[in-house]
């Protein structure tokens, strides 16, 4: 059986009394574009530098292709690439110099390669580092982080600052590395990227994982967005069934909410209420996610 790419046990880190992530369980298969997929503050970044062993679990384990982060980063390394969301290399260097020097630093001479990533993202090779806007820093971490082949990628935020003409070479270029064989770990808050790319998501909340879950089940999955006019206020303010979930009640005779329950029984509910108007539709998959974090 193969192992997982990536495999998280138990996985807590607390900064004194504050919760960074806990009692995470996480496994990410090879060939993967899994999305991590949650607000700021979720602890989406805390599990990346653990696994990039940039900071220390407090308790707990991860390993990435069979290795300890802790124990033997440096192997990992060697076979990872990773895009952060805050963009930054050494100001001092131009562009060309930083990119040669982390190819030394993999044991890789691909300089047809880089020609050819510089000019798909219309990287100018002779600027400064210091000299170029954060989409352009973007841009070289992105090149970075490929530049060696890795078996693995890590994306934290990755398209904070690119143009949307960028993003949608990136994303080509991301779909086209994984056909290869590349196992991506994608993390970010924004929906519309997870959507497009990943197939598999894990859902973080408040430091712990709420929801591991295929994009295509996420969407059959039996939730209901129901709007219900009411002929009077009374008959909305008393209306009360299990399944019921997310209600707004901004609107004296109407009520809106997400309905995890039987439609037969939601309506067997109905039947003895005076209503004006109803409806029941698929919720859009920003709204199935809004659910769980809420």
């Amino acid at each position: 059986m193969i192992s997982p790419v990536i495999e998280i046990t138990g996985l807590s880190k607390f900064y004194g009394k504050a919760r960074g992530i806990e009692h995470i369980d996480l496994e990410v298969q090879r060939g993967e574009i899994f999305g991590f997929i949650g607000p700021n503050g979720a602890g989406k970044s805390t599990t990346i530098r653990i696994l990039l062993n940039l900071i220390f679990p407090t308790e707990g384990s991860a390993k990435i292709m069979g290795m300890d982060v802790t124990h033997e980063s440096k192997k990992i390394k060697q076979l990872t690439g990773y895009v952060p969301s805050d963009a930054n290399a050494y100001r001092h260097m131009d562009v060309n110099e930083f990119l040669n020097f982390c190819m030394r630093f993999y044991g890789v001479n691909d300089n047809e390669k880089l020609a050819s990533m510089a000019d798909l993202f219309d990287l100018d090779l002779k600027r400064k580092i210091s000299d170029l806007s954060m989409g352009n820093r973007k841009k070289v971490s992105i090149v970075q982080s490929l530049i060696h082949d890795p078996q693995l990628l890590i994306l934290d935020e990755p398209t904070t600052g690119l143009d949307p003409l960028m993003q949608a070479k990136f994303f080509d270029l991301l779909q086209s590395e994984n056909r290869k064989g590349l196992t991506i770990f994608f993390s970010s808050h924004i929906l519309s990227e997870i959507q497009m790319l990943c197939k598999r998501v894990a859902i973080i909340k408040d430091g712990r994982i709420i929801k591991v879950e295929d994009i295509d089940t996420l969407r059959r999955k039996q939730l209901k967005k129901v709007s219900i006019v009411f002929k009077d206020k009374m008959s909305a303010e008393n209306f009360r069934i299990p399944g019921i979930d997310t209600l707004d009640t901004s609107m004296d005779n109407i009520l809106s909410f997400m309905y995890s329950g039987r439609i037969d029984e939601l309506l067997s509910r109905l039947s003895g209420i005076n209503i004006e108007d109803m409806t029941i539709e698929e919720p859009s998959l920003e709204e199935i996610f809004m659910h769980y974090y809420q």
